[in-house]
């Protein structure tokens, strides 16, 4: 009974993958979504609205029109690849130097990377990575994977119902961390590569130099001591971003191809 219940399992996730593939823009990557676009808008919507109750907005002047005048340069060039999106750009006041682009065209910027950021430029490395997440549907493909990866534990639960129960919870423990070490970790990190391939892309598209993304990653390795002090091979491994080194490793790989994109007319 359990075999056919898990012959079907298997037909429905291979009619899933067959109908969830969709092609990431820029990088032309083949990825994973099952979850509809309206839903994706709507997490993100109401996302946005929740961290801009619980989070102060910034009245710093200078901090918010070079946000919006960066960001909105950013969006004009990104629109084409994420129709539909409502954008808005919304300086946070916080110490933590970050940024984020949530599904529909939120972005928030912490007032705490702008010293790291310093020019439009270095801004707008930042805004266009994560506007690149977005745009490659990074969240939604992350959401999709998970519930493949349940689909699987199903499977494996439907396979060993009949042994031993310590058997039984030494595979689903295997089967767990082998998942979050052999998949989830580093096509988290794949990512964060590709949505800094797309962003330089776009900010080279909006006019501003690619070689500033370096400049940008190189002080922030800096600020967060990566520089001085890089992370080890079990620390690597185990994190969710690639070091900064790769990230700049790649970004110089890239700046010719880039560089081309400053050339072509505006569209």
């Amino acid at each position: 009974m359990w075999q056919a219940s898990i012959l079907t399992t298997c037909l429905a996730v291979l009619c899933l993958l067959a109908q969830g593939c969709s092609t990431v823009p820029v990088t032309g990557r083949r990825s994973l979504n099952l979850i509809p676009a309206g839903e994706e808008l709507q997490l993100g919507l109401t996302s946005f609205e929740e961290t801009k109750k619980g989070t102060p907005i910034s009245k710093n002047r200078a901090a918010n029109e070079q946000v919006q005048r960066v960001g909105k340069l950013v969006a004009q060039v990104a629109s084409p690849d994420l129709p539909n999106a409502q954008w808005e750009f919304v300086v946070f006041e916080s110490k933590e130097a970050n940024a984020f682009c949530l599904p529909g065209g939120k972005v928030g910027v912490y007032t705490g990377l702008l010293p790291i950021t310093r020019t439009d430029a270095g801004l707008a490395a930042v805004i266009g990575h994560e506007v690149g997440h977005a745009v490659a549907h990074h969240g939604a493909e992350r959401m999709s994977e998970a519930l493949m990866i349940q689909g699987g534990g199903e499977l494996l639960k439907a396979g060993m119902s009949k042994r031993d129960p310590k058997v039984q919870e030494a595979a689903a423990l295997a089967y767990g961390v082998g998942m979050k070490m052999g998949r989830e970790l580093p096509h988290s990190r794949q990512q964060e590569l590709e949505a800094d391939q797309i962003g330089l892309i776009y900010m080279a598209r909006a006019g501003y130099d690619p070689a500033e993304a370096i400049a940008f990653w190189k002080r922030f390795s800096e600020a967060n001591g990566q520089a001085k002090t890089p992370p080890g091979v079990i620390e690597r491994w185990l994190s969710t971003h690639p070091v900064n080194a790769e990230r700049i490793k790649q970004l110089e790989q890239l700046l010719p191809k880039a560089r081309e994109e400053m050339k072509k007319p505006a569209q």
